[in-house]
This record gives C-alpha cells, structure tokens and sequence, in this order.
C-alpha cells in the first residue's frame, strides 16, 4: 500500500497510468478514494490517475489532535508536489472540492484544470452547523453508528440506497463508513463544518472548472453548485440527475462521461 509523508502526515494514495498528464482525485468525508473506482477505471489509459485518502480516512494517518481546513488543503498540494510537481488536473468531491477551490487561490500553479463535485465555495450557516454539531458530538463519544440512518441519507441518495441490485456495493460502503475511527471523524468534521467561505475571492480564478451537483444533492443542493459556478469566470454547471450527495458513486457513468467531455477540452 503506497503512503508518503505529506504535510506531516502518512497518506495513502494508488497510481494507476502512466499519461503525459495527471489526474488527481480528492474524496468527500465518510468516503474513500474508492469512491471514484469507475472514472479512474475510464481514465486510467489515457493518463496518470493519483488517487489518495484524506487524514483519518482509508489507509491514512488517523490524526486525533485539532487542525483546520487549510490543513487539508496544504496535504494536498504537499502530495502534488512531491508525485508530480504539477500542474494537474484536479477532481475533487464534497471536502475534496473544498481543497480543491482553495489550492486555487493558495496554489494556483498546481492546476491546469479542475473538476468540483458536490460541493461549494462558501461556509456553512448557522443552522447547518447546529445540525452538524449534533451529530459529531455523538461520533465522537459513540461512533458513527447511531448517527448513521441520518448521515447515510445526506450522503447517498435514495436511489442508490435502495436499489436491490447495488445492495451489495452500498452495504460495503456501509461496514466501511461504520468502522472509521470516531475521534478522526470528530477532528475532521470540525475541520470542514467550519471552512471560511471563498466565494468572494474567486473572479480572480481563471482555470477552467467543471462543476458537477447531484440532482437530490441535500447537503451541497443545486443553489449551492450554482453560486459556486457562478463565482468562477471560467467555469460550466451540469446537473446529475437521479443522484444525491455522491454522484461518482450513484451515477457513474454519468459523471465520467462529463469528467472525460470537459478533459478532451482543457
């Protein structure tokens, strides 16, 4: 299993390809960079593909001591410049598209385009944070678990949860997400929950970006997609239909077929 040491960090990262350019996915929370098993599958041939797991997830470091947002932004521009040194080509959903917005103010020489799944620009309101607050300070004393019938439903749509022909791949998701280390959770809710907002210091971003936003998306709803497209001047929205919060999952072959479309013109 590939790790390197990233920001302070031992992260875990797969690398598939062997293109002249580089993709770079970033996962959400409650996720892994399984998640975008498909699109690294179409994409594998035609480039390299970097794929890592955030702090606290997946095969990385589990990290029980308090850091922030940037924290995350900076493990990633630390593993870009260490496997490839940039510019890549940035795809990243939910907390990845929180990195991944950031990196383009803080690090804009490391991407040549991005790709922002589900995700948005600005900081959560007051009600959202009393939600989310709730619900870690169970995580943290009790796990995931009793959190979980709610979590679950943020975080994949309905169609997906119910259909019995991907019980399977959901149920696998499920022993997954049931068996991260709750401090980890903890410290990395607190860390995305309460990211400053970004929104009004993009105009001055030219790289070109794709968004992308589930249809039945509750936690980055569509209004949220477009006012971070709208923010950006280089940047196109598309809609995902039938999916939640995890589209790369739910509809997989819809959000290739846009990751690749927008690629073929970067």
């Amino acid at each position: 299993m590939p790790t390197l040491q990233a920001n302070g960090v031992q992260l875990h990262y797969e690398d598939y390809g062997s293109g002249d350019e580089t993709i770079v996915f970033s996962h959400g929370y409650l996720m892994s960079h399984k998640m975008f098993a498909a699109q690294i599958d179409a994409l594998k041939d035609h480039y390299r593909v970097i794929a890592y797991d955030h702090r606290c997830h997946g095969g990385s470091e589990v990290v029980k001591t308090e850091f922030g947002m940037y924290d995350l932004v900076d493990d990633a521009a630390a593993l870009i410049d260490q496997l490839v040194g940039g510019p890549v080509h940035f795809i990243g959903m939910s907390t990845g598209g929180y990195v991944g917005v950031r990196l383009m103010l803080k690090r804009p020489a490391l991407l040549k385009s991005a790709v922002l799944i589900d995700t948005g620009g600005g900081g959560e309101d007051a009600a959202g944070l009393r939600q989310y607050n709730l619900m870690l300070a169970v995580v943290r004393w009790l796990g995931v678990r009793p959190v979980f019938g709610r979590a679950i439903q943020m975080l994949m749509g309905e169609k997906f949860r119910t259909d019995p022909a991907r019980k399977t791949e959901y149920e696998t998701w499920k022993r997954y997400i049931l068996g991260l280390d709750n401090v980890g959770l903890f410290r990395f809710g607190k860390a995305i929950f309460y990211r400053d907002s970004v929104l009004d210091q993009l105009s001055q971003v030219q790289i070109p970006t794709l968004v992308l936003v589930g249809e039945d998306d509750i936690p980055t709803p569509i209004a949220t997609a477009e006012a971070l497209a709208g923010a950006l001047p280089n940047a196109t929205l598309a809609t995902i239909p039938n999916a939640g919060h995890s589209s790369p999952v739910e509809e997989p072959a819809l959000v290739t077929a846009a990751i690749t479309a927008f690629l073929m013109d970067s």
